[in-house]
């Protein structure tokens, strides 16, 4: 298999994932995570502590769950991505299997993973997301 092949077929998460993620930090504001979120177009964020490891995820869906619980949108403006991030983030090497990756999201039903270092588990490399899988699926070359 050439690796123009490998690379369309996706078969590792290093090879589908976005590298050198977005990442917000814990103590930010929820406004600076939607902004994140709204001014890159994605859907979802890592969150990081003070030292840059990870020790979260914070979503679209998060930020909607408060806009639509009145407490927490009447407290927007006090509330820091710790306070709706989901944790701890779901994570995985780039080594691992992209058939893999889809049954861990799929069993968690999430729509992203952090890919991690293998130096370092707690430090966030880059991004997989269904829509990466999704790409990967249509790019294929058919078995006819």
């Amino acid at each position: 298999m050439t690796s123009e092949t490998r690379a369309a077929t996706g078969s590792t998460v290093g090879e589908l994932m976005h590298r050198d993620p977005i990442v917000v930090r814990a103590d930010a504001p929820l406004a600076q995570a939607a902004q994140l979120i709204d001014h890159h177009r994605i859907s979802g964020l890592p969150v990081v502590d003070d030292a840059g490891h990870l020790v979260g995820v914070i979503s679209q869906t998060d930020l909607l769950q408060a806009r639509a619980t009145e407490h927490l949108w009447a407290n927007w403006p006090g509330l820091s991505v710790r306070h709706l991030m989901t944790s701890p983030a779901i994570h995985v090497g780039a080594a691992l299997p992209t058939a893999a990756a889809a049954r861990l999201m799929e069993r968690e039903r999430v729509h992203r993973l952090v890919v991690v270092s293998d130096a370092d588990e707690r430090i966030p490399i880059g991004i997989l997301s269904v829509s990466d899988l999704v790409h990967a699926m249509v790019a294929r070359p058919s078995d006819d």
